[in-house]
This record gives structure tokens, C-alpha cells and sequence, in this order.
């Protein structure tokens, strides 16, 4: 059975300038279970944000295809809502309409008064309250623009958010802030996430599920995470799980290293071309009790 949103075969390809080709990346094949939260990272060239486009329909691949849901994604649509690095707001609507907007276009048979009602639920998720939903972006901090983004994608209800580096431009504080407000509101609604961030903590605190992949051009989603570490999760409380060292290490040094080693490295032929899912646990012990390194298991999948 294929998962909610199952990404087979991508590949994407644009001109070199010299009357060639350059290969971004290709054969990217995973899937994303409904309700999971998937992070993906990767040194940049690798084509992270051509796949969120793709995911996001703003782009078309040069082969390969996205499902989700049973059916193919061509083209943008209301069943995928995209936060951007840059917030993307309107600048010449309010905080309160800037939301309203999209969820007027969801649902054309509310009247202004249901609207406005979703709209203020969802600004007071985000902390967002009072007198400041009136006010228009330029009147906001970086903080809370994207705090509107946030609302704005989760009051439309999309079947899957794709968050392209949300928190890149926002300070430490005012990220951890946004972090744990992202991670209440998606705990409640059990939304589908896709996120490209180039945080490894921020995505050991917030992902199910890691993907890894290698450095481009010819870059190919190399890895599947697990990220065993149960939630809820506070990042004051996570850096004491036993797993969390040794999951950031493998991070560390898949893209310190191995991420330029795997380079160009093409699948082998009649074989999956899916990443190859790791699971560490350091609270399972290894078969040679001598042996004290953590657990990792390795499994095509």
C-alpha cells in the first residue's frame, strides 16, 4: 500500500549553459505517512527547495511524479499550504485578513463572521491576540509575520504543509518560541508536514523522520532517520534522551562527510531506489556485549 504522499522517481534537470544538462538531483523516491513530520537536509545545491516546489505544484519535474492522496499533483492547490522563509504576507492587508484571505477562498459558503471566528482561532494559537491582528505586516517584528504565515496555512486545513526553512531569519529565541507553538497546533490537528531546514537540532526536536541527502548535482535522498526519541518534546528536556547524541552525530557526520563521499553515486541498477532507513537507539544493546557503541540498524526499505 502507498503512503499518503508517495514521491517516485523524481528527477529534475535544467539547462547547463553550454547547450547541456545539469542534474540536479534525481530518483528521489520516499514517501510521507498522513500526519507524519518529515524534515529533509541537505548542503545546499542538492535541490531541497526544487522538491518542496514540486511537492507545492509551483514546478514541474523533469520526470518521475508526487501522489498524495491517491491523486497526481499538478499545479497549486488549497490541499497544500507553503510557508516560506520570507514570510510572503500582503502588505497591504491586516494581520486578521491576511489570514481571512485564504480562508475565505476554502470556504466560499461561510459568512465574514465564521471567517473572522477561524481566522482569530488560529492568531491565538500562534499568540497572536488583541489589537495586533489588526495591524498590517509592516507594524509586525520578523517574529510574528511569521507566526501570520503559520496561522495562515494551518486555518486553511491543507492535507500537507510544506514549511521551506520557516525560522531561518528569526532569532534563537524567537525561533525556539515558534518552534514549540508549530509543535502544539500540529499535535492537535495531526497535519501532514514536510520541512527543509538546515538546523540539525531543529529538526531532531521537531521531525518524526529525517531524510538525508547527498551533496549535488546528481544529489539522491540517501537515508531515512528515525528519530527515536518520544514526544512530546521540550528542547530543554530533549539533550537528555540517550538517543539524541547519537542521532545528532549520525547527522553530523552524513553531512560532514559522507554527504560529499555518496556524491554522484548512482543507484544500483534493478535495485530500490528508496533511502535506506536507520533506526538508532541507544537503549538496545549490541550483540557483542563487549561492544558498548549504540545500536543502529539499517534496513532497505
Amino acid at each position: 500500500m502507498k503512503p499518503y504522499l508517495s514521491i517516485e522517481q523524481l528527477t529534475q534537470r535544467f539547462p547547463d549553459g553550454s547547450g547541456g544538462q545539469l542534474t540536479v538531483f534525481e530518483n528521489a523516491t520516499f514517501g510521507v505517512e498522513k500526519g507524519e513530520f518529515v524534515v529533509i537536509l541537505g548542503h545546499s545545491g542538492c535541490g531541497k527547495s526544487t522538491i518542496m516546489n514540486i511537492l507545492a505544484g509551483l514546478a514541474d519535474p523533469t520526470s518521475g511524479s508526487v501522489i498524495m492522496d491517491g491523486q497526481e499533483v499538478k499545479g497549486p492547490s488549497l490541499d497544500r499550504g507553503v510557508v516560506f522563509q520570507n514570510y510572503s504576507l500582503l502588505p497591504w492587508l491586516t494581520t486578521l485578513k491576511n489570514v481571512t484571505f485564504g480562508v475565505r477562498a476554502r470556504h466560499p459558503d461561510w459568512t465574514r463572521a465564521q471567517i473572522d471566528e477561524h481566522a482569530t482561532k488560529f492568531l491565538a494559537m500562534v499568540g497572536l491576540e488583541g489589537d495586533v491582528i489588526h495591524r498590517k505586516p509592516s507594524q509586525l517584528s520578523g517574529g510574528m509575520r511569521q507566526r501570520v504565515s503559520i496561522a495562515r496555512a494551518f486555518a486553511n486545513h491543507p492535507k500537507l504543509l510544506l514549511l521551506d526553512e520557516p525560522f531561518g531569519a528569526l532569532d534563537a529565541l524567537t525561533r525556539g518560541t515558534i518552534q514549540d507553538e508549530l509543535l502544539k497546533i500540529w499535535g492537535q490537528m495531526e497535519q501532514t508536514v514536510f520541512m527543509i531546514t538546515h538546523d540539525i537540532d531543529e529538526a531532531i526536536l521537531l521531525a518524526d523522520r529525517i531524510l538525508l541527502m547527498t551533496n549535488g548535482p546528481h544529489a539522491r535522498v540517501a537515508e531515512s532517520v528515525e528519530i527515536t526519541i518520544p514526544r512530546p518534546r521540550n528542547r530543554t528536556e530533549i539533550v537528555e534522551h540517550p538517543n539524541y547524541y547519537a542521532i545528532r552525530n549520525h547527522l553530523v557526520q552524513f553531512l560532514g562527510k559522507r554527504s560529499k563521499e555518496l556524491a554522484g553515486q548512482l543507484a544500483t541498477p534493478g535495485q530500490p531506489n528508496a533511502p535506506e532507513t536507520v533506526r538508532i537507539d541507544t537503549t538496545q544493546t549490541n550483540d557483542d556485549p563487549a561492544d558498548t557503541r549504540p545500536a543502529l540498524k539499517a534496513v532497505n526499505s
